[in-house]
């Protein structure tokens, strides 16, 4: 990758740019296609108007929109505004008689004896659901026709109550949208300035509860991610931008910013899911066939898997965590989650104990040594009063940090009430901050069926390589690997990403009976769905590549789990070698496998890709092994745990390192917008591409 931290404005003709928003930085990467040249940017999140962040990272880039083709964009703000409730006034209309199945939901419930469980509190309260008198059945016949005098008497209710969206979901629209269109088109009458949204146009599976999950989630977001694009749309324009603007969907692939206005929770982890294709990216150039993608940045921690050369996706979310989840049915990288990130803040609970996050300082006001204002201990505070920041060199000079505001949160608010140095406390901060990390990449792996230790740990994000050591000793995994530029990683991956069509239609059949004539003709209706789809886009791209895959399950089990699956099994109507590959999958997931037992096929699943140029990772000059004269900065003590104290600790430049350079533990590497830290009894090696290649030792 030949990345720089900034670049001088040329006539950057067919340029991408990519902007990452997240909780407390905005970083902007920009590829010019002709040269393969990369320019990074990298500015503080701006929450009163956050395309002012984007403008920041834009300039510090120096790239200018006018000169840019394609903007690439990822955002937090869907799964935020689902987490913060701050969406719209929501109602909801259903089909008569299910009413309350947004609310009974799943009835998940693993802990019996847990007497402070608390279910998923919906998005739309009760008095605000309205019924439908209408029904379709199982096959989308109409068994009682729509009353369309009704969903006129409910609209009068909507108007009279202010509301400012609205989902539609009626059972069974997904053999037949004929009602919900109707009813959409009379609710967009009696409401034009409202956000309208039907489940059809989101979902095309069974299961009536998270398809109204789905849709209620994205009604709700609807208006506030509407204006979000719309303001960045309208932002391009002001700066010269003519070419296409675009944004990743939580599969990884892009979308226009048309669509996105209207199928908003497709980017319900769209700033993540860039970070994993970046690190799918990275692992074709490495000929890595497995790895974890770990991503830490201000706010919070995640993780996804690239297995066997590819993401690990899934058909659906939990947003909020299995006891209170709220369903999403939608085509997304599998992403694992926690609230630990650098501005996490830590606290003293009533019981005496030490806590990390999920609350967080965020960009505004910030952790204490930012001197902005916040007054709450960070991890980002106690890496700095360790010494592992340097409070001068912070995002390459940019910004001074405050070591005696730090030390002045962390001694106020954890090492007091604990009767402990402020030393001890920042220890604490991390240790446990990179415990709950690694639940996150346990959660894409172990409980997925995967051996968390196989995998290497790519560590990513402002945060990730600070961090990343710990993690690996806390899961077992041997090797840890910073990519360039790690602070900028999300917005890199963007520039991977292709226009991406996922479609899903439900078609339960035994495999022994199918009709692999009917399975050919579902998924070729999906396929000129998606190449309608990239012929209408103005983006030019070098190939179409279609993928199949399918919902599987045992008969008699209510639940099934998704085999990719190639085109010559169904060409070949090759039933053994499908049944052999759900067999395999399931022992993957489950411990456990039928090979005796009939399987069924529930629904099917095809993607379509328009591929797009990818930048191309560049070579670093190569060295001899110990580091050269000009990559070594001064020392400064650190304190490391494995060794009880501070020492004073080797520091890197890392541009100034080459290929084949090693660097034995302790150490830190710094850059623009991260620091690496090799912990004592870890060596780092120099690959060729200029990535740090760290072997884990062993905690002492």
């Amino acid at each position: 990758m030949a990345g720089k931290a900034s670049g001088k404005s040329a006539a950057l003709l067919g340029t991408r740019l990519a902007a990452d928003i997240g909780g407390t930085f905005t970083d902007v990467a920009a590829f010019r296609e002709d040269t393969g040249e990369l320019f990074y940017g990298k500015s503080l999140s701006t929450p009163h108007s956050l395309v002012e962040g984007i403008s920041h990272g834009v300039g510090k880039a120096g790239v200018g929109f006018s000169e840019a083709d394609i903007f690439l964009h990822g955002s937090t703000i869907v799964i935020n505004t689902m987490l913060e409730r701050t969406g719209a006034k929501t109602a909801l209309l259903i089909t008569k008689g299910f009413r309350d199945i947004y609310e009974i939901g799943r009835i998940n419930r693993p802990d019996a004896y847990n007497l402070f469980f608390r279910k998923h509190v919906p998005l739309v309260k009760r008095s605000l659901r309205y019924e439908v008198d209408e029904r379709l059945t199982a096959e989308g016949e109409v068994d009682t026709p729509l009353d369309e005098a009704g969903v006129h008497e409910i609209c009068d209710e909507l108007v009279a109550l202010g509301i400012e969206a609205v989902a539609i979901i009626l059972l069974h629209s997904y053999r037949n949208n004929s009602h919900e269109e109707r009813v959409r088109a009379i609710v967009r009458q009696r409401l034009p300035t409202a956000f309208v949204s039907c489940s059809n146009e989101l979902s095309q599976e069974y299961r009536e509860f998270e398809r109204c999950s789905t849709v209620v989630a994205n009604a709700f977001v609807g208006p506030r991610v509407r204006d979000y694009v719309t303001g960045i749309d309208d932002h391009l324009v002001k700066g010269g931008f003519k070419g296409s603007f675009l944004l990743v969907q939580s599969s990884g692939g892009l979308y226009e910013s048309a669509q996105a206005k209207t199928q908003c929770i497709r980017m319900l982890e769209s700033g993540p899911a860039a970070g994993v294709i970046g690190a799918r990216a990275l692992c074709n150039a490495l000929g890595l066939e497995d790895a974890i993608g770990f991503d830490m940045g201000g706010t919070t921690a995640k993780a996804g898997v690239i297995y066997r050369g590819d993401a690990l996706t899934t058909g659906a979310a939990l947003v909020g965590g299995y006891n209170e989840a709220l369903s999403v049915q939608i085509s997304m990288i599998d992403i694992f989650e926690v609230g630990t990130g650098g501005g996490s803040i830590a606290r003293v609970d009533d019981g005496g104990a030490l806590g990390v996050g999920p609350q967080s300082a965020g960009a505004s006001p910030g952790p204490a040594c930012y001197g902005l204002g916040g007054e709450e201990p960070t991890v980002t505070d106690a890496n700095l009063l360790l010494g592992r920041l340097d409070p001068a060199r912070f995002l390459g000079g940019e910004m001074k940090l405050d070591v005696a505001a730090a030390e002045r949160a962390v001694t106020k608010r954890v090492a007091g009430p604990l009767g402990i140095s402020a030393i001890a406390a920042a220890e604490g901060i991390l240790r446990i901050a990179a415990t709950a990390m690694s639940y996150a990449v346990k959660g894409v792996s172990t409980e997925r069926g995967l051996d968390a230790a196989a995998f290497p740990l790519i560590a990513y994000g402002g945060a990730g390589p600070l961090h990343a050591s710990a993690v690996a000793r806390e899961i077992g995994t041997p090797k840890v690997i910073v990519p360039r530029s790690p602070g900028h990683f999300c917005a890199f991956g963007m520039l991977f990403s292709d226009l991406r069509y996922d479609y899903v239609r439900t078609a339960p059949m035994r495999l022994a009976e199918a009709s692999f004539k009917e399975i050919e003709t579902i998924y070729a209706g999906m396929v000129a769905e998606g190449v309608k789809a990239l012929e209408g886009s103005d983006v030019a791209t070098a190939d179409v590549v279609v993928t199949r895959a399918a919902d599987m399950r045992y008969v008699g089990q209510e639940h099934s789990v998704t085999i990719e699956l190639s085109n010559s099994l169904f060409e070949n109507e090759d039933r053994g070698a499908i049944k052999k590959r759900f067999d395999d999958v399931h022992q993957l997931r489950y411990g456990t496998c039928a090979p005796n037992e009939h399987a069924e096929i529930v629904s099917l699943r095809t993607t379509v890709t328009g591929v797009m140029k990818k930048p191309a990772l560049a070579k670093i000059a190569r060295g001899a092994a110990p580091p050269p004269e000009a990559a070594r900065l001064r020392p400064r003590d650190v304190w490391f745990t494995e060794l009880g104290k501070a020492v004073a600790t080797p520091i890197f430049a890392r541009e100034a390192l080459l290929a084949g350079n090693r660097i034995e533990g302790p150490a830190l590497v710094e850059e623009h917008a991260s620091t690496t830290v090799v912990l004592p009894g870890d060596a780092l090696e120099v690959d060729d591409f200029g990535n740090l290649v760290i072997t884990i030792g062993r905690s002492r």
